[in-house]
């Protein structure tokens, strides 16, 4: 659909009364009045931060936490687009997809309230953060904090700020030279368009991931953030006769699937290991999967990690993923640690778990870093010290 169709949808959609809006949009899209959320209520505090529209992986809500935990006089409120498909990730509020697309007595509340009670927003994956998606664009919601007094900072997520023929230059094994080749031409339009925005807004940008940084040369890497404590587990890896290794890919093209299940399959017809391929299992379910697992095979295509690989690190397991000479020495400059992941290619899986099950006394202690690592760097209070200087300005 085009832009100008899509306005010009926006505009007739909008004509309609709301009650009949809500009846006629399509499947996920509709909405009943008594679904509309009442407009978010800001926090009493000096600083008052409004995270929206995605908490992808509950970043949002973790940052939120982050924010208030480690900076004095910070309120924060994290705000997700509910989809069928997610995953239930913890967030401050919830917009049903449809109420967000079209509900205009939502939109219209939700910024009053925004603009007039929150000094901070940060606008997450080029998003609209007011909803509004047939007809408005993410720069002119912007462009209203602004002239609200609101301070506007953008924040990238992967997919949309990824350039695929940047990645792909870069990568061999990326993901765009086959299992996302159909839609890299989408998604290359769409990256480019979003760096386009972030260049013409000129707002601070963070990065939640650093080889985007290669993406956005001029944004700030904020690091994810999990709790250590809750992934934490008694038992140490590879101590079992033989060891189990887990992969729980959120997307298996992205993450290299398709390249790994037949070489943990053979190295388990050999009886060297057990393989689970973990699929659908909700969020608060994961801690289970890691305190079964020793070994965790991350991602192999995007020379990157995130929320699942540290996660898996808190849980103490070993893990193995595909992660770029960028983003390792990134990480090193900012924390002053070396990365716990041990790096192979998908082609070197096979080698690194046979050497890995041959010394496992050696792999123990890598793995053993893990909890260390995510303490220091991914606990929350490093992502504050990035949001610090925009927030509380000296």
């Amino acid at each position: 659909m085009t832009t100008a169709i899509k306005w010009l949808a926006g505009r007739i959609l909008r004509l309609l009364p709301e009650r009949l809006r809500g009846a006629v949009l399509p499947g996920r899209f509709g909405f009943t009045p008594g679904q509309v959320p009442p407009a978010t209520t800001a926090p009493s505090t000096a600083v008052r931060l409004y995270i929206a529209p995605v908490n992808y992986a509950g970043q949002a809500w973790q940052w939120a936490r982050a924010a208030e935990r480690h900076l004095d006089g910070v309120g924060a409120i994290s705000s997700v687009v509910r989809v069928s498909q997610d995953f239930r990730h913890p967030a401050d509020e919830q917009v049903p997809l449809g109420v967000y697309a079209a509900s205009t007595r939502w939109q219209r509340a939700q910024f009053a309230a925004v603009s007039s009670g929150f000094t901070h927003v940060i606008v997450e994956a080029q998003k609209q953060p007011f909803g509004a998606v047939l007809d408005e664009t993410t720069l002119g919601q912007v462009r209203r904090l602004q002239n609200a007094g609101v301070r506007v900072l953008m924040l990238c997520h992967g997919t949309d700020i990824r350039l695929p023929s940047r990645h792909l230059a870069a990568n061999p094994g990326s993901p765009f030279a086959d299992a996302l080749a159909a839609v890299a031409p989408v998604l290359e339009r769409e990256a480019l368009k979003s760096r386009a925005l972030l260049d013409r807004l000129g707002v601070p940008v963070f990065v939640s991931t650093p080889d985007l940084l290669l993406d956005v040369p001029y944004a700030t890497w904020l690091p994810v953030v999990v709790d250590p404590a809750l992934w934490a587990v008694d038992e140490p890896a590879l101590r079992r006769a033989v060891p189990v290794v887990a992969h729980a890919p959120s997307n298996a093209a992205v993450k290299g699937s398709d390249l790994l299940d037949p070489v943990l399959a053979k190295l388990q017809a050999e009886g060297l290991l057990e393989y689970r391929r973990i699929q659908g299992v909700p969020f608060e379910k994961m801690r289970e999967v890691y305190r079964d697992a020793d070994i965790v095979l991350d991602q192999f295509r995007l020379g990157d990690y995130g929320v699942a690989a540290c996660e898996a690190m808190a849980a103490g397991r070993l893990v193995i993923a595909h992660v770029s000479e960028h983003s390792r020495s990134t990480v090193a400059a900012a924390s002053g640690l070396e990365l716990p992941i041990v790096e192979a290619g998908a082609d070197e899986v096979e080698d690194v778990l046979r050497r890995i099950i041959a010394d496992r006394g050696a792999w123990a202690e890598v793995a053993a870093r893990g909890p260390a690592f995510v303490t220091a760097v991914h606990n929350g209070r490093l992502s504050a010290d990035v949001l610090r200087p925009h927030l509380l300005p000296r």
